[in-house]
């Protein structure tokens, strides 16, 4: 592979697990100094990378993670927001309370606009940088049972990734997002094991029920972790360094749009 980002930093939130660990391992294939950032720390085999546990929904812990990563590396130059998530409940609307909806805009949207504002201003000191934010299709798809605020936060993520890229890449920062489909995680695994006990159906039968909502997948698969950090690695890249301000969804041509 093509050390093409020698000399760069990179931070990713989230990133020990799933998506975020493959393009955390991307980008240090790349040549990158890779920091990821997490909740808490994985057995020491996960992640050969700097880890740095946080809380990004927290405001002191973003801090503390900026601050760390630049008096160890310096500045930080690529940016991934994969951090997200849900915690809410199976059941459709009726099932989700007050308390659900914030935490689904906290994980997927307040913590990326948290971080964001920390880092921006060293970016637009050095008019370079990317930002990177990780949504999903469902932004853009509502499907099986919604998923409730998570849906809601990543189209709201969407929306703002577009207007800070509109602000922000006069100053030489490009900001993109990418949307992927079904993804084969262990998050992906124990959401489709929770509809299947809710709905008392089997996780085959639930799998493809949420496949059905996107209108079926044509590549007749779900995306693995690789595929994604694959387009994120391209994506911060000097070989895309005139885009800047899309959504690039990735999701085996289940989005019926043009």
């Amino acid at each position: 592979m093509e050390k093409e980002l020698i000399g760069k930093v990179a931070l990713v939130t989230g990133g020990t697990k799933g998506i975020g660990k493959a393009i955390a391992n991307r980008l240090s294939e790349a040549g990158a100094i890779v920091v990821v950032t997490a909740r808490s720390r994985p057995a020491k085999e996960q992640t050969k990378h700097h880890f740095i546990a946080a809380d990004l929904t927290i405001a002191n812990d973003t801090d503390t993670v900026v601050r760390e990563v630049n008096e160890k590396f310096g500045t930080i130059d690529i940016l991934v927001n994969n951090m997200g998530g849900s915690t809410s409940p199976s059941g459709g609307f009726a099932a989700l309370t007050d308390e659900h909806w914030e935490n689904d805009l906290q994980l997927n949207l307040q913590a990326a606009v948290r971080i964001d504002r920390s880092i921006l201003p060293q970016m637009a000191e050095k008019k370079s940088g990317v930002i990177i934010h990780i949504s999903s299709v469902t932004g853009t798809l509502p499907v099986y049972q919604s998923l409730g605020g998570y849906a809601v936060a990543k189209a709201a993520l969407n929306n703002y990734s577009k207007s800070l890229s509109k602000e922000f890449s006069p100053q030489g920062i490009r900001v993109a997002t990418v949307s992927p489909g079904m993804v084969k995680t262990d998050t992906m695994d124990a959401y489709l094991q929770s509809l299947a006990e809710t709905s008392g159906s089997s996780v085959e039968q639930v799998t493809q029920n949420l496949m059905d909502s996107l209108g079926g997948i044509p590549m007749g698969r779900m995306a693995v972790p690789e595929e994604i950090a694959e387009l994120v690695g391209f994506l911060v890249s000097p070989k895309a360094s005139y885009i800047t301000g899309v959504n690039y969804i990735i999701d085996g041509g289940s989005n019926p749009s043009l």
